[in-house]
């Protein structure tokens, strides 16, 4: 039987604690609990009052993943669910709103993934995200050229950007936003992403076609779609090693020149939010948001 664990007055039942889910490292469960349980205080600000897509994977990466966005079976009834609209109909989502929700969802085994628009506000999108994805042998190197581009671009139209790795082999561009729909979203990161391709036709790319892709950098700009999520700030990837979405500073992506160099796992990130904060919390400011030409 699960041990009942009580976080801030609710009962919850965390289980298989010590299961190795990262066998590269070692990586336990009961340590995703403790990497969410750390984090959450820079974590929960990001996912409060979004719709959640989960990326399962109760077995380690390994093992089977799956997406889950309806509200799985066995929720309890104290977890905050909301009707979001979606292409096929609207559908009642979870929203993590607080430390043992985010527990309750982390004994799962998930990944977070939440779309550019607040649950209250789902016409409206508050923010903009090009998700830059290395085609080898291009890395983490080049989307860090390509980031550093856009973040201009951006700067032009008076949108000041943020930077998060994704966890995986990417980086992630981020902005708040305000005034726009999703689709107008869409649109104006699609113009940024052709205009990258044309600034930097041997480097970046706005088209998905994989024969393209080898060495450069795919400016994907279509996660701004309203039925679209991407990898939350701060959540655990389903990789090989337990690795993370970390924010990143502006100084680390013009000093990256080497692969590897912006990898951060879950054992990295209680020293950068001592050292740095959240680094995404600008986003968060809605005085802060900037609006689109």
């Amino acid at each position: 039987m699960a041990p009942i664990t009580v976080v801030e007055g609710r009962r919850l039942a965390l289980s298989n604690l010590e299961k190795v889910l990262y066998p590269a490292t070692g990586f336990t469960k009961g340590e995703v609990l403790h990497y969410y349980a750390t984090v959450a205080e820079v974590l929960l600000p990001h996912l409060r009052d979004r719709a959640v897509s989960f990326l399962r994977y109760p077995d380690g990466p390994d093992g089977q993943v799956f997406f889950t966005k309806n509200v799985p079976p066995g929720t309890p009834e104290w977890v905050t669910t909301a009707e979001v609209p979606r292409v096929e109909g609207p559908s009642r989502m979870v929203l993590v709103q607080d430390l043992p929700s985010l527990m309750w969802a982390a004994n799962l085994v998930t990944e977070f993934h939440t779309h550019q628009w607040l649950v209250d506000t789902p016409e409206t999108a508050d923010r903009i995200v090009f998700d830059l994805d290395p085609g080898a042998p291009a890395s983490i190197v080049q989307c860090c050229e390509v980031a550093l581009w856009l973040r201009e671009r951006l700067a032009d139209d008076g949108i000041e950007a943020y930077a998060k790795t994704s966890g995986s082999k990417g980086l992630h561009l981020l902005a708040a936003v305000r005034g726009a729909s999703s689709e107008q979203v869409s649109e104006y990161a699609k113009e940024l992403a052709v205009e990258a391709e044309r600034a930097m036709p041997r480097l970046a790319l706005h088209r998905m076609t994989r024969s393209l892709r080898p060495g450069k950098v795919f400016v994907d700009w279509s996660q701004n779609a309203a039925r679209k999520t991407t990898a939350t700030p701060y959540t655990l990837r389903a990789r090989p090693e337990p690795t993370v979405s970390a924010p990143v500073t502006w100084e680390e992506v013009e000093q990256c020149e080497a692969p590897g160099r912006l990898d951060f796992e879950a054992r990295d990130l209680a020293s950068r939010v001592q050292d740095h904060g959240d680094l995404l919390g600008p986003l968060l400011d809605p005085g802060r948001a900037g609006s689109l030409p």
